[in-house]
Parts: structure tokens; C-alpha cells; sequence
């Protein structure tokens, strides 16, 4: 099974409880989705490859270490956008990518509407999707990228429940998580409990 990261940080779980908050502004609401996100990419490019090169300090020549592998963000359209511009802040040589999907109402089951990724198969692929619940959306949009040769590729998310875990290590067991966090289960709706609601209609400011 794949290995799951739940970030143990005091300022992860800090911004998370406003996050969580009915009463927190969409404005604010979003700054928190691209903080938490900055926050979690110290863990889950911590096993990213780089190579030597030589820097001219003000004083002598130095050995340092400069990013090695290509890599490309594709965040699950529209709420995994939210957490675009918190990775691109800290890896701004990132190629994006983007794929469609919503749920459907009825049978829980992830419709696809649009796909447009460079191509994966040379590059480390960081899926975004602040709400891991079902796990079928974020399973499916892994298996498009696999059929475009993608083989490196890490989820993040900023809550996930043990249901869409469970899926999307039974489907992709390759596939490292990450996550801020945890919650207890989904509710009869497919909803993530106690969750944040519905993170998209929170970012965007829709009912």
C-alpha cells in the first residue's frame, strides 16, 4: 500500500482550524488553502533529486545543489486550483497541467470534462485536490495520467478521510498521500465529516 504523510505541524494545524470555520471570509478562506499547501511541500519534495553545480559566492567558489527533475502540478479542476498558487510560490519551474472532473450527485461516481497535461512520462506529477473523500475523482484522474505515461506521481491534499484513503491506495498503491489532515469519515452524502464543506463553493464565493 502506498505511504500516507498527515502533516504533525503546529502552524499546519493552526491555519487548518480556520480553515475549517464557517465563519472564515472566502478571501481568507483561500489564503489558507495556499499556506497549508506551501507548508506541505517541504514534506513532499523531500525526496525530489538534485545535482551539483558550482556558484561564484562573494567570497569563493561553492558546491551547492540545484533541483534535478522536471516537474508538473496538476491540480484537479476547480478546487484543486486553490492549492495552485501555494505550490508554484515555492516551485515556480513547475509545468502545469489541468483535469476536468465533478462528481456525480447521484452516483458518487467522477465524470471527466476536460484533460490537458504536459507530458508526465519523464517528470515527477504532484496531483492537487484539497478534498480526498470518495477518492474516486483523485483515482481517476491518476489513472488518465498513467495512460499519458505518467510513473512518479504524489497526491496532496488538505483533508482526506479514511474511505477515499483506502480507495485510492487500493487503485493506485504506488501513489505517495499527503495531507493535512485526517477526519473521521464521510457522512451519508459523501461528504467528508467534520470536513470544511464544500471547498470549491468556499474559495469561489458560490452557493
Amino acid at each position: 500500500m502506498s505511504k500516507v504523510i498527515e502533516m504533525d505541524h503546529p502552524l499546519v494545524k493552526h491555519k487548518l482550524t480556520y480553515v475549517r470555520s464557517i465563519s472564515t471570509e472566502s478571501w481568507h478562506f483561500r489564503d489558507l488553502i495556499n499556506e497549508i499547501t506551501y507548508l506541505m511541500l517541504y514534506e513532499s519534495t523531500r525526496n525530489l533529486t538534485t545535482r551539483t553545480k558550482r556558484v561564484q559566492t562573494p567570497l569563493a567558489m561553492a558546491k551547492c545543489q540545484v533541483m534535478e527533475e522536471e516537474i508538473i502540478v496538476v491540480p484537479i479542476l476547480r478546487a484543486g486550483l486553490g492549492m495552485m498558487d501555494g505550490f508554484l510560490r515555492l516551485v515556480p519551474m513547475a509545468k502545469v497541467g489541468y483535469i476536468g472532473l465533478y462528481r456525480d450527485e447521484d452516483s458518487l461516481e467522477p465524470v471527466e470534462y476536460y484533460c490537458k497535461v504536459p507530458d508526465p512520462s519523464e517528470a515527477t506529477v504532484f496531483v492537487l485536490d484539497p478534498m480526498l473523500a470518495t477518492g474516486g475523482s483523485v483515482s481517476a484522474a491518476i489513472t488518465m495520467l498513467k495512460k499519458q505515461g505518467a510513473k512518479r506521481i504524489k497526491f496532496m491534499s488538505i483533508l482526506a478521510a479514511p474511505e477515499g484513503i483506502k480507495a485510492l491506495q487500493n487503485n493506485h498503491p504506488d501513489v505517495k498521500i499527503f495531507t493535512a489532515n485526517i477526519d473521521k469519515r464521510l457522512n451519508e452524502n459523501g461528504y467528508i465529516m467534520p470536513g470544511i464543506g464544500d471547498c470549491g463553493d468556499r474559495l469561489y464565493f458560490t452557493p
